[in-house]
């Protein structure tokens, strides 16, 4: 990931920095620390930084340039980098791309931390007031009137940047005024859907047992539904085969009962047919004894 912060003074824009480095092991490029570093390790780029700071002049972007190209090729930042303190206009921004272009490499984002400038100054100053009120000197650099001509040079000489990055689709912003662990996750959340940034390795194994965790509720939920329903179905099916079922035993049961009148019926005309017929017998055996 290569990234950019931008953000006028006191929007938060270090303390992101350092928060992206910390979780995913990126560097945070400084053009002052690169600079000291270049000329104590007496670069060739660093003497030349060295010799122009000495006689009181400003660094040109291209020795800058050069101390940045030196920096990205370490190990250390191979994974990525967020560059702070540049670019700071428009044709360093232009120089930092030539240089990204030549060495293959792109930039991911430029994240800018949107603050009101209001709001700022009431911070500073309520911070100045609370570092007196406890008896300690207030930084030359932490005070309203600072902050008032810093703010004026952000605007004149950076602010441009948000145009230029904004036209080549690079820019992302983020409300600064959040609280700092809204901003972290924000950024985060920005960087991820873009592919600038990998879930960290321990999230993995959450996010995994969070999913199977899921998965299996959804399959005991569908499970138990399809059982539910498969009982159900069974039941519809079963009430046919009953009614079925007890038709032929009620057919069966008359049949039966049919069976046993006959029975009965024929045992009674059996019955009556045996009474009359010793009658007649009886009336025959009259009949010859009296011709005798």
């Amino acid at each position: 990931m290569r990234l950019i912060l931008l953000g006028p003074p006191g929007s938060g824009k270090g303390t992101q920095a350092q928060r992206l480095v910390h979780r995913h092991g990126i560097v945070q490029l400084s053009t002052g620390e690169m600079l000291r570093a270049a000329v104590a390790a007496g670069t060739p780029v660093g003497l030349q930084a060295k010799e122009i700071m000495a006689n009181g002049g400003l660094v040109p972007d291209e020795v800058v340039v050069g101390i940045i190209a030196d920096r990205i090729e370490e190990p250390d930042a191979k994974k990525g980098f967020i560059l702070d303190g540049f670019p700071r206009t428009v044709p360093q921004a232009e120089a930092l791309d030539e240089l990204l272009r030549k060495k293959h490499l792109k930039l991911d984002a430029v994240v800018e931390l949107r603050v009101n400038e209001s709001a700022l100054l009431a911070r500073v100053e309520k911070r100045a007031e609370e570092t007196r009120a406890r008896g300690e000197e207030v930084r030359l650099d932490d005070t309203p009137e600072v902050l008032t001509k810093r703010l004026a040079q952000y605007r004149s000489l950076t602010e441009p940047l948000i145009h230029y990055y904004s036209e080549r689709r690079k820019l992302l912003t983020v409300d600064g005024m959040m609280t700092i662990e809204h901003v972290t996750r924000e950024i985060n959340r920005i960087l991820t859907a873009l592919g600038a940034l990998e879930p960290k390795e321990h999230e993995e194994p959450k996010r995994a047992a969070k999913s199977a965790s899921k998965a299996s509720t959804t399959a005991k939920k569908t499970a138990k539904k399809a059982t539910k329903n498969a009982a159900k179905s069974a039941k519809k099916a079963a009430k046919p085969a009953r009614k079925a079922t007890k038709a032929v035993s009620n057919a069966r049961g008359t049949k039966k009962a049919a069976k046993k009148a006959g029975k009965k019926a024929a045992s009674a005309a059996n019955a009556r047919k045996g009474v009359k017929a010793p009658k007649k017998a009886a009336k025959k055996l009259t009949k010859k004894r009296a011709k005798r």
